[in-house]
């Protein structure tokens, strides 16, 4: 029989910091892939949780490092598309991937920080996404510790707070979660708070499209972006470590 290794996806997100501490005994590692298009402030909040867990997280990353050079270094024609991010093979299934090659031995039950409300099922394809997590990954186990104590994501912020530990400053900014800075699945809304608060990151991806031919946004480009288009509650992936790895649903 093979031995279980409990690992926590940890995406540096604040549901998913509450979720490992729920379950931190049960839990033998943590396990965070890092991207260098992350907040400055996201190593800071890894270093604070840590202290926080009482254990190790162990840091893994791409040789790739960051959505430009998988996107240029390696010709991809899309940044964002039907099948979804260019950058999410290289930069964070693949590193998963050979994570687990080398731990072939164990049966890996997985710490997920979905909350309670992602149980719901959503469109397109109508199944929640905890059950997209099981469904495309049926050779692992999986754990949800937010969802099996009933706890929103609000409650996951509460949670944090009152640890004194301060969230990513990307919730500081208004952003829904602590994904990359420039997340190339954003909407319209997104790209545009991005072009007011890291103008550098949004002339940095315009230009990425024009050398790819090919825009984030459904059939518009960055630099001919209406700054007033969008609205607020556009959907983004939650916390990209977790969902954009596996499946877009």
């Amino acid at each position: 029989m093979q031995k279980e290794l409990r690992v926590s996806c940890f995406s540096a997100g604040v549901s998913s910091a509450v979720a490992t501490k729920l379950a931190i005994n049960e839990i033998d590692v943590i396990l965070y892939t890092h991207i260098d298009d992350q907040h400055e402030d996201t190593m800071r909040f890894v270093k604070d949780c840590e202290a926080w867990f009482g254990k190790q997280v162990q840091v893994i990353q791409s040789p790739y490092r960051c959505v430009e050079n998988v996107v240029i270094g390696l010709g991809y024609p899309w940044i964002n598309g039907g099948g979804g991010a260019s950058c999410t093979k290289f930069l964070k299934r693949r590193v998963r991937k050979e994570w687990e090659l080398n731990h072939e031995d164990k049966k890996i039950t997985y710490f997920w920080g979905m909350d309670v409300d992602e149980t719901k099922p959503r469109p397109p394809r109508m199944i929640s996404r905890v059950d997209g997590i099981v469904d495309a990954m049926p050779k692992q186990n999986h754990r949800f510790p937010l969802v099996e104590r009933k706890m929103t994501k609000v409650m996951a912020h509460e949670v944090l707070r009152a640890s004194g530990i301060h969230r990513p400053q990307m919730y500081d900014l208004g952003y829904q979660n602590n994904n990359c800075v420039g997340c190339v699945k954003g909407g319209m809304w997104y790209w545009n708070k991005i072009r007011k608060d890291f103008p550098e990151v949004f002339k940095a991806r315009a230009e990425l499209e024009r050398k790819v031919g090919a825009s984030c946004i459904n059939g518009v480009y960055l630099d001919e972006l209406d700054p007033n288009r969008g609205r607020a509650d556009e959907y983004i992936d939650d916390e990209c470590g977790i969902m954009c790895e596996l499946i877009k649903l």
